[in-house]
């Protein structure tokens, strides 16, 4: 296993370009999390519980909801094969892979 680091610790605390790799480190905005790219062929395999049919989903047709409690989370997709819009709960586990993968995400819940 490679154990160079990527960017070399420097006493300036932020890295500079690698000279002949064309690395460069992200510009810090200080306005939150940067960007992930995420590529546009992420397909997701789902499921239609009422023609039990199987297919693979782009991003772009699921929709994330993320509320308060187990119950108010959950993702949404209509079902390519018969029409049916298909709601399905959304574990911490699926909540990762669905923001991950570029899905667009509402949350429900605001701080008080």
């Amino acid at each position: 296993m490679n154990r160079t680091p990527l960017f070399p610790a420097t006493t300036q605390g932020r890295p500079e370009a690698l000279s002949g790799t064309g690395i460069r480190p992200a510009p810090r905005s200080g306005t939150g999390p940067v960007p992930v790219p995420v590529p546009a062929a992420v397909r997701f395999r789902a499921a239609c519980p009422d023609c039990r049919g199987r297919f693979e989903l782009a991003a772009a047709a699921l929709r994330l909801a993320i509320g308060a409690t187990r119950r108010t989370t959950f993702y949404t997709f209509t079902c390519p094969e018969c029409g049916a819009s298909v709601r399905k709960p959304a574990g911490e586990r699926i909540i990762e892979l669905l923001t991950g993968g570029g899905v667009r995400t509402l949350r429900l819940h605001t701080a008080l």
